[in-house]
């Protein structure tokens, strides 16, 4: 499975969208600081989540999610998440 992400930075709110195969443990590692680019941002808080059979298809899907339309899709989607 291949899961793409939604993390919510609990300091200052920022949002980050990623994709992998562990979901669990690449939370660990963001909330942990191994990822240069979320690890001034942490704590972070996993606000969505969908699963892919295929690997194309998540990361067509993460791709689309940090594009313009996909950020407003986000944002009416995790209304409530994001307040």
């Amino acid at each position: 499975m291949y899961y793409v992400y939604i993390l919510k930075s609990l300091k200052d709110n920022s949002l980050y969208i990623g994709y992998t195969t562990d979901l669990k443990k690449r939370i660990l590692e963001h909330n942990n600081g191994l990822s240069k680019s979320t690890k001034l941002k942490r704590p972070y808080k996993l606000i969505f989540y969908e699963a892919f059979l295929n690997r194309i298809d998540a990361k067509h899907r993460e791709v689309y999610l940090k594009s313009g339309w996909g950020f407003k899709s986000i944002k009416t989607l995790l209304k409530r998440s994001l307040i």
